[in-house]
């Protein structure tokens, strides 16, 4: 991954890694979802990573998914 993105999220469960995408995604914001689950799925997260210049607005968006 390119030096200038951020991970500004983690989680165990796929459908919160998605539900954030979605509002980072519908706020304009680009953003992009790696999988470092290993292959059993047993260890490991999600992480969503935004560019350096949104993550403070990143950040802002995803407090909306408590």
């Amino acid at each position: 991954m390119e030096k200038d993105w951020v991970c500004i999220f983690s989680t165990n469960m796929l459908h919160q890694a998605e539900i954030g995408k979605n509002l980072l995604h519908d706020n304009d914001i680009e953003v992009v979802v790696i999988n470092k689950k290993d292959s059993m799925n047993l260890i490991g997260a999600y992480e969503i990573y935004v560019k350096r210049d949104d993550v403070i607005r990143g950040k802002h968006v995803l407090k909306e998914m408590d």
